[in-house]
């Protein structure tokens, strides 16, 4: 293996320990330390970095924790294997749902689906637990805010993990961002609130459902900051929907500072703050950032997120965390609706995250994801960095591509569906397209770690075709 020689910056806050941790932890990611390769012992390790013995330990053990090295009795520490195993798909797996393989509609080639991203082992487990132990419950409808034992075990995970605390009665179940938003809709006017400030770009189903529902919509476009505070409305009651922590679809995080100048304007303006924080957990590099509704003292904040990206997209289980004073405007209305969720999905998700289930496929998600952001870059860097440049590469399950083509966006999109890959142009999510007429949206996902290299090269020669 390569020396360990990590750069220690001594003035760093970061603790000598984390800063041996990212090191090492880098290296098992991006390959420089293979797979099964020992490790220098603890010892050594400290002898020749001049570091103390705790310090080197307490790096090992949090490696250990996390999964990125492994120990053999009276042998050592070795580097863990994160490349998932990923398991085809056969035709006959589809016989049981009456399906054949003449049925099912063609998809590109080669197609990309990496199910190593989602243990459903465990989902399985969970559910026929549900079937087995409580399949009393399912014979009533679910309650129309969701399942307690759901809300209960999310309370508890937004506060370990996003530093929000909350009440399992904020917290309110639907069927998907977009119901979760229809829902909050009906509060704001019942709030006497008639606009919505989107980010621009931002996510467009949630934008349609405000102005479906009468709402006045203004945009205000996105820095690598986060949104322009200085432009948003001032002397009326309205709203803003930001996704600070990892914006759509740029990336872009908005720092703390002007997370405070944004609480202080939803307080100087009897506002709200819509916080979509979605996926945010998926963060690669850099410290874990907090959710925004983790640092209010003004209850203006309500926080909105969802599971198909830590799960799997066809779950359509999302959430938001309402303020006291709208919770109780949403008590009064919840049974004049039904729950859109499937209960048994619901319960079998609290069992999930009961067992700890949920938070371990963060933690692989996190090593898998980032080894695939790496693969992605060092690939466009190899076989396309004269006209591909990406950005928004440090959290989320997608990337910004600027492309310098003559092409149309639709047409390089098109492309890279035939070899099955996800894109999107970025003018689909924005008001103003001007200069960003070749700037994709780019989900890598899903895409197996061992086809990247092959499949990037392939796109390269494909876009720079005529």
């Amino acid at each position: 293996m390569k020396a360990i020689i990590p750069v220690i910056d001594e003035n760093s806050t970061r603790p000598y320990y984390l800063q041996l941790y990212d090191y090492i932890k880098n290296a098992v990611i991006s390959g420089e330390v293979s797979a099964n390769e020992k490790l220098p012992s603890l010892r050594s390790l400290s002898k020749h970095l001049k570091l103390s013995l705790t310090t080197i330990t307490l790096a090992y053990s949090q490696l250990s924790v996390e999964g990125y090295i492994y120990s053999k009795p009276n042998s050592g520490f070795f580097a863990s294997n994160i490349a998932f195993a990923q398991t085809p798909i056969k035709s006959e797996d589809f016989s049981a749902f009456g399906f054949s393989e003449l049925h099912l509609e063609p998809e590109p080639f080669p197609y990309q689906h990496d199910l190593s991203s989602f243990n459903f082992n465990k989902w399985k487990k969970c559910f026929n637990r549900v079937l087995t132990d409580y399949s009393h419950l399912l014979l009533s409808e679910s309650e129309p805010q969701g399942e307690y034992a759901l809300r209960h075990e999310i309370s508890k995970y937004l506060y370990l993990s996003r530093g929000v605390t909350c009440s399992p009665l904020q917290i309110i179940i639907g069927a998907g961002t977009q119901q979760i938003t229809g829902q909050l809709s009906l509060l704001l006017t019942k709030m006497s609130i008639s606009h919505v400030t989107m980010e621009d770009p931002c996510y467009l189903p949630v934008k349609n459902i405000f102005r479906d529902r009468g709402f006045a919509i203004s945009s205000v476009p996105v820095s690598a900051n986060g949104i322009d505070i200085s432009r948003l409305p001032t002397k009326i009651k309205s709203a803003v929907y930001v996704c600070p922590s990892n914006q759509f679809p740029t990336g872009a995080v908005m720092p703390v500072g002007k997370r405070y100048e944004l609480l202080d304007w939803a307080s100087q303006n009897d506002s709200i703050i819509i916080e979509d924080d979605y996926d945010s957990e998926l963060r690669y590099f850099g410290k874990p950032i907090p959710a925004l509704k983790g640092i209010e003292t003004n209850k203006s904040v309500v926080y909105l997120s969802s599971f198909s990206s830590t799960l799997f997209p066809s779950i359509k289980i999302s959430y938001m965390v309402l303020p006291e004073s709208l919770a109780k405007v949403f008590d009064d209305l919840k049974n004049d609706y039904t729950q859109t969720c499937s209960k048994a999905e619901q319960l079998t998700l609290a069992l999930f995250m009961e067992n700890g289930y949920y938070q371990a496929n963060i933690r692989k998600l996190r090593s898998l994801y980032s080894q695939k952001l790496t693969a992605v870059k060092n690939a466009i860097s190899k076989y396309a960095h004269s006209f591909i440049v990406p950005s928004g590469t440090s959290s989320g399950v997608n990337m910004i591509v600027n492309v310098k083509s003559t092409k149309p966006a639709t047409i390089l999109c098109e492309e890279a569906r035939r070899l099955g890959l996800i894109m999107t142009p970025i003018s689909a999510y924005t008001d103003d397209v001007k200069g960003n007429t070749q700037s994709l949206v780019f989900y890598y996902n899903q895409i197996p770690v061992e086809a990247i290299d092959d499949v990037v090269k392939r796109l390269a020669n494909a876009w720079q075709r005529v």
